[in-house]
């Protein structure tokens, strides 16, 4: 069995005029190279279980879904 690559994406929800290129760049000012986000996905709200957690499943299923 081979490693697959992780890589890493943003699940992210806006108050204002941003797009997925912006934080991109503001996270790639910010952390090292190999922390950097390589994919941003703006969401409406981020899905929670009734005791406030994130259900972090659903979000890969989402994602898994659209590709």
């Amino acid at each position: 069995m081979g490693l697959t690559a992780r890589h890493p994406k943003a699940f992210v929800v806006t108050e204002g005029d941003v797009t997925a290129d912006e934080l991109m760049a503001f996270v790639a000012a910010e952390v090292a190279p190999f922390k950097n986000v390589r994919q941003v996905e703006l969401v409406a709200e981020i899905p929670k279980s009734v005791s406030g957690k994130i259900p972090h499943r659903s979000l890969k299923e989402a994602d898994e879904c659209e590709s």
